[in-house]
């Protein structure tokens, strides 16, 4: 990482912290440093690579091997940082800092002990995400680990003690003076000098500048009418400073308390030109209250219901955001414009079901301060101070001062939900409706064809609802029944157009079921339908159209008699940058902004035992999530299946339309495992099979073959740990992709005799003019797989392969041997090449092995096969890490594949 990030978030002018500094010792240095910034935490830092790599330990380290610390890891620190105590004056990490804790240590089974050695060991450890060391220091003393969380963020360790005669379950913590001057974090803040000669200046965030409310100049933006908008977001004005510190001094004196309501907003028909107002973004979602105090957090509807479960990834970034507060704000599923979903919201159960944000906008509490009492101005001047720097759920919800009645036009031009108007000097008034907060909604509008009506049995109406629709393809899509929006008048009027149209048939191409219970009418009068020749159409406003094209709180505007039935289609939003030139305001004052693309995280959600999620069209049940799988990992059930879901884009291509060996552990890997190669009248009708007949029996059996992630998965969720795929095709059944070198040590063999194995295994294909590409097994052993593009037979791939086993034996003859049976091998590895058989199987690039710590069957670079490697490198916790840093290196494997007949006319002569 090097010392970038540390010297851009620090202004050297005012900070008194080392700039640099380099290592004259020949041992490795650590340094613990007490930080009592914004937050209390523990800086742990450990010398590598010239600099101290660092780690933020909220509560400190702990000598209870049962104890785990999170450990937050930051910017490198320079070497000269281990000596560093005083006070930061301002800026970023302004607080008091004394050295907790210092001394030397060494890496854990390192192959030399000289510093060079220990140093490349390190950063093989840190680029696996786990690092074992000991520990030489005043206060702590032997054997600790650093381990990377899985599915918690790049940036997320654990940091343990090992169980060794230094462990205790006493708390380290109570030892808190330096072991540099022997002072408390208290004494050096009264007595520190190190400021290099300058006295402190005042604590004010770097983010204490806000605008106050003023009239802007107008900006004018040429568009189709030459409007002028005014559209300009609330920022610092350089000459207007506000003194954050100053602010928070107005607020109360007040307890932390989880017993509050938030403020609400008075619904509004139109919107408004006014001085003295803010707007932002009606976010469609969920209003929520984050209570964060003392490392303890609680995410709140409005009503009081707990969403820390519903919603954990947001609750776990609250968790992790350093502030003691309460903050205001809205959770939203948003789409890739950034726009929220309300239904995609009501259907979130999981990561895999859309992008989850905590819009926030509001500050109720801070450090002991109530600041209901302050200006929504000075209160999101405070609020800007403590937001995370970034974060892939919390954000910023923005305000922008100018027009209303403009603002509201690019919100609809946008396709928002509507905007909110508040007035810049209002007070928080908790579970009070204020008229200083108000909203404004906009709805959608859509032309659709009347196919039917209903009636509710004994109403006076002269029908119930309207049963609408559009063409798509010719065919009648339905898409809403429509029960508001008309008079009594008007109903007799339109009864009069459906007489002569009454028909007994359906004109949909689905049959609406018109008596189906909803969230918000759980148990509906029941209605009949009558239905409708399709030639009517009417406009209809509506909220959104859900994931399943039905328009959601519509409302009958008015009949069209200008519009023909056949011209009626669904209206789909256009790029507004392409119709009018306003969308330049959009994009240059970001109203909305559209959402990171990010890579996969969770299918399934860490609580409930049953779930169903609908991959690639099909539905599949997932249960007994909790179960365990790997007992000393505690690694369940549904970890599995979320790590095949992430690595479903990878694993794919070496499965799809392959027939599956599948071996099944339903109870783990400590349990009976089987295999499970006849799905006959056992799978989902959506499976696909390959029909086999099997000589040895005398039975045709059908293997279920791999045709997307539905399948992968649904292996998976019989207990299919590993994942085995024949090395050939349905259609191309009896020429294989790939010829593959297995190298697979006995009980007496070294993993370093299996790299030798490997690397003398490249070499003899070198010289044939052909490139082998390594994996681990997952298991002991490793894989050389060879490319043969399926253009020859199972036949002729094994014989290749028997040459190279051969040729490997002959460089090795003392410990390896092609021998098939175990007890003629005389302990001596096995270079099997019989592996290039029809029907026989190995495990996956990328898939886990039912073995101790989960481990990984992963492709290599060659120069990894080196001394050093561990089959433990590569495990479930961090093999997603690993492809999204290196991509799919195994894709040759996929390619043209060898001239088997050259290499054979070279490999003669």
């Amino acid at each position: 990482m090097g010392l970038t990030a540390y010297k851009e978030k620090r202004n050297f002018k005012k900070s008194p912290e080392p700039k640099g500094g380099k290592p004259k010792e020949d041992k490795l240095r650590f340094v613990i440093q007490k930080h009592d910034a914004s937050h209390l935490h523990y800086d742990f830092r450990l010398e590598m690579e010239g600099v101290l790599k660092s780690w933020a330990v909220p509560k400190g380290p702990s000598t209870d091997p049962k104890i785990k610390r999170l450990a937050m890891m930051v910017e490198d620190h320079p070497y000269d940082y281990r000596n560093f105590e005083g006070i930061i004056p301002s800026g970023y990490g302004a607080g008091t800092v004394i050295v907790w804790d210092e001394g030397y240590y060494e890496v854990i089974d390192a192959k030399g002990k000289d510093k060079d050695t220990q140093d490349k060991e390190l950063r093989h450890q840190l680029y696996t995400g786990s690092l074992k060391f000991v520990l030489h220091g005043k206060k702590l003393k032997g054997e600790f680990a650093l381990v990377k969380m899985r599915n918690q963020g790049k940036n997320s360790w654990l940091l343990i003690k090992h169980d060794d005669k230094y462990a205790s379950t006493e708390d380290i913590m109570q030892k808190d003076k330096s072991v540099v001057s022997n002072k408390t974090l208290e004494q050096i803040e009264k007595t520190s000098g190190n400021f290099y000669e300058r006295k402190p200046e005042k604590k004010i965030s770097e983010a204490k500048k806000v605008k106050p409310l003023a009239k802007h100049k107008t900006e004018e933006i040429k568009t189709g009418v030459e409007k002028k908008i005014n559209l300009k977001k609330q920022s610092p004005k350089k000459n207007s400073p506000v003194d954050v510190d100053a602010l928070l001094k107005k607020g109360k004196t007040s307890k932390f308390s989880l017993a509050l309501k938030p403020m609400l907003a008075t619904l509004v028909d139109k919107p408004f030109n006014d001085d003295g107002w803010l707007y932002e973004v009606k976010w469609d979602g969920y209003r929520a209250l984050a209570f964060i105090n003392k490392g303890k957090a609680e995410l709140k509807s409005r009503n009081d219901k707990s969403f820390n479960q519903k919603f954990y990834p947001i609750y776990e970034a609250i968790k992790q955001w350093k502030i003691n507060a309460v903050i205001d704000g809205e959770i939203v599923v948003v789409n890739d414009k950034g726009i929220s979903d309300f239904g995609a919201l009501q259907n979130w159960r999981s990561e895999a079901d859309g992008t989850l944000l905590y819009y926030v906008f509001d500050i109720i509490w801070l450090n002991g301060k109530n600041l209901t009492n302050l200006s929504l101005l000075e209160r999101r001047a405070i609020l800007k101070t403590v937001m995370p720097k970034k974060h892939s759920h919390i954000r910023l919800s923005e305000t922008f001062g100018g027009t209303g009645i403009d603002f509201f036009e690019i919100a609809k031009q946008s396709g928002l939900e509507g905007i909110m108007a508040k007035k810049a000097d209002s007070n928080y008034l908790p579970n009070t409706r204020s008229k200083e907060w108000l909203k404004i909604k906009l709805n959608k509008r859509q032309e659709v064809i009347i196919g039917g009506f209903t009636k509710n049995d004994d109403t006076v109406k002269q029908f119930s609802s309207l049963l609408v629709g559009v063409y798509n393809k010719n065919k009648l899509i339905y898409t809403g029944k429509i029960g508001t929006g008309f008079t009594v008048k008007t109903q007799k009027e339109i009864m009069k157009q459906f007489e002569p149209l009454i028909t007994k048939q359906s004109p949909f191409a689905e049959l609406p079921d018109v008596n189906k219970p909803s969230r918000f009418n759980p148990n509906p009068l029941h209605a009949t339908a009558t239905w409708l020749k399709p030639q009517l159409v009417c406009e209809v406003s509506f909220t959104e159209m859900t994931s399943d094209g039905v328009m959601r709180h519509p409302s009958f505007e008015g009949m069209r008699i200008d519009k023909k039935a056949n011209d009626v289609k669904l209206e789909t939003e256009k790029p507004t940058a392409k119709i009018v030139s306003k969308a330049k305001v959009l994009a240059d004052k970001k109203i909305i902004m559209s959402p990171e693309k990010s890579s996969r995280k969770t299918l399934l959600n860490p609580t409930d035992e049953t779930q169903v999620r609908k991959i690639n069209g099909k539905e599949l049940k997932f249960t007994n999530l909790s179960k365990i799988y790997w007992p000393k990992e505690k690694i369940t059930k549904r970890d599995l299946l979320n790590y095949y879901y992430q690595v479903a884009p990878y694993i794919m291509p070496y499965l799809k339309n392959r027939p599956q060996s599948m071996n099944r552990h339903p109870d783990g890997i400590t349990g009976q495992s089987f295999f499970f190669k006849d799905i006959t009248g056992k799978a989902p009708d959506w499976v696909e099979t390959y029909n086999y007949h099997s000589e040895s029996d005398n039975r045709d059996k059908k293997y279920l073959v791999a045709t997307d992630e539905a399948s992968l998965l649904y292996m998976v969720s019989l207990g299919c740990i590993e994942i085995n795929p024949w090395s050939s095709k349905v259609g191309t059944e009896d020429y294989p992709d790939w010829c593959i070198i297995d190298i697979d040590p006995s009980d007496k063999n070294t993993f370093n005799q299996v790299i030798e194995a490997a690397q003398v295994t490249k070499e003899i294909l070198g010289s044939m003019g052909v490139k082998g590409y390594p994996k681990t097994s997952g298991s002991r052993g490793m894989h050389v797989y060879i490319p043969m593009g399926g253009k020859y037979t199972y036949e002729q791939s094994k014989e290749f392969a028997r040459v190279v086993a051969n040729l490997v034996v002959e460089q090795l003859p003392k410990y390896t041997s092609v021998e098939r049976t175990v007890k003629n091998r005389m302990h001596k590895m096995y270079i099997d090449f019989l592996q290039n058989r029809p029907q026989a199987t190995i495990s996956a690039p990328y898939s886990v092995r039912p073995k101790p710590g989960a481990t990984v069957s992963m492709p290599l670079h060659w120069e990894e096969v080196k001394k050093g490697l561990s089959m433990k490198d590569f495990t479930i916790y961090n093999a997603i890490q690993r492809l999204k840093s290196e991509g799919d290196i195994f894709k040759p494997v996929l390619g043209k594949g060898i001239n088997l007949s050259k290499i054979i006319k070279s490999f003669n002569k």
